[in-house]
């Protein structure tokens, strides 16, 4: 029988500025909060002293009552990336990489099915030891579940283990029909969002008993081949291992970028940005040697009330050149977009990403213009890495609203520092 642990860092960043700070994260009011932005901008997390008093993670500035004085944190995502590092060495001295599946930035997936004979250790000793060596090496509280499968182990994770003196829940696939079938919210459960939940709702299910219980005609009509999943989790099943996450290979992929602006923008100053995050994403393509043939855009309103624009247009040929791929951004654009609606968020894909495997052929493409436009591209990329991102930029990188050069200090769209 396999055992997997799903390990997750406490209220993660909130936990790493609070020990930066000589802090105990659950005696300590404090939230990771860019108050440069106002008081709307979101909480990227809150300490466990805050969760006690009430305050939601992800919360608005706005939103914290007045009573309460809480130190705000600016995010630090470099640090935060630093701190999970290590942390995963910290995994490697229990378990080898190859068992080892990083979910995000503070949770892990550990397959420990052949590491307990060796260490003549239960699960459940084994997961107090790793989380033991993480609190006293980083001064981070992690949270665990233990379960017989994937699936198991993540909800055990995210619904057992809040309810256990000891930060870990278990399940197998019997406990988890026992004490799980009639859990409410089915939103708690892993990969059930609210849409998903509406869904299944408006047949009279209600909880993971209904489901498993169900007529399975109903609910592939429903969600068609992804009903097969919410079937086998209703009964706690899970067929994929970390194994096979690792061996798994898209044959194409999607490659996408997004950003809320700090204010409303114009037309025009929205187009620009549009530009720029073109420019960036077509850089990644050249350095990875990727082309695409398609692209997307996503436009956001200030206005919620208005619907936001989207759409797809095919590029002609599969392609990474900037000059090509902004061209079809930039009619996209000005065919969807309403030029007297402040714009709020911007977003782009390139579709269908694959291998640069051969060169496409066009006879409306001028091939050696091309080939030096893409030499010249690879030349900015090795400055880039050498200097960093900023040591060279378009003259469009300097206009009146861009944000390439401030969000080239960010990872994740925060302060990376």
């Amino acid at each position: 029988m396999s055992v997997y642990l799903c390990i997750d860092l406490k209220t993660f960043y909130a936990s790493v500025e609070c020990v930066e700070r000589n802090l105990d994260p659950f005696n300590t009011n404090l939230v990771v909060a860019d108050s440069e932005r106002g008081k709307g901008t979101i909480c990227l997390a809150v300490s466990p002293k805050m969760k006690m008093l009430g305050v939601k993670n992800r919360c608005r500035l706005y939103e914290i009552p007045s009573g309460i004085n809480y130190i705000i944190a600016r995010p630090r995502m470099s640090k935060y990336i630093e701190y999970s590092a290590s942390i995963y060495s910290i995994y490697l001295k229990y378990v080898a990489k190859e068992d080892i599946h990083v979910y995000s930035i503070d949770e892990a997936f550990l397959d420990i099915t052949h590491y307990l004979k060796m260490y003549n250790m239960k699960a459940l000793q084994l997961a107090k030891t790793i989380m033991k060596d993480i609190y006293e090496t980083f001064g981070i509280t992690a949270t665990c579940g233990i379960g017989t499968n994937l699936y198991l182990a993540k909800v055990a994770l995210d619904i057992m283990s809040k309810h256990s003196a000891s930060n870990i829940g278990w399940l197998d696939e019997k406990r988890y029909q026992k004490l799980l079938w009639h859990h409410i919210p089915l939103t708690d459960f892993w990969q059930v969002g609210t849409g998903i939940e509406k869904r299944l709702n408006k047949h009279g299910l209600y909880d993971m008993y209904d489901v498993a219980m169900s007529n399975p005609k109903v609910l592939y009509s429903e969600f068609g081949i992804n009903a097969e999943i919410l079937i086998d989790h209703a009964f706690g099943r899970e067929s994929c291992t970390i194994e096979d996450i690792k061996k798994y290979s898209a044959k194409s992929r999607c490659i996408s970028t997004s950003q809320v602006l700090f204010e409303d923008y114009c037309f025009e100053k929205a187009r620009l940005v549009l530009k720029e995050m073109v420019e960036v994403k077509s850089l990644e393509l050249v350095e990875k040697d990727l082309v695409t043939d398609k692209v997307h855009i996503y436009i956001g309103y200030s206005k919620d009330a208005i619907k936001p624009a989207k759409g797809s247009i095919n590029v002609g040929r599969k392609t990474n050149l900037f000059s090509e791929l902004v061209y079809a951004f930039l009619i996209l654009f000005d065919k969807l977009v309403d030029r007297n609606v402040a714009i709020r968020r911007i977003g782009i894909a390139f579709l269908n990403v694959t291998k640069s495997d051969f060169q496409q052929m066009n006879l409306f493409v001028d091939i050696s213009k091309a080939e030096k436009e893409q030499k010249l591209e690879k030349a900015i990329n090795e400055i880039k890495g050498k200097i960093g991102k900023n040591s060279v930029i378009r003259g469009m990188n300097l206009e009146k609203g861009a944000t390439t050069t401030k969000r080239n200090d960010m990872i994740g769209g925060h302060s990376a520092k």
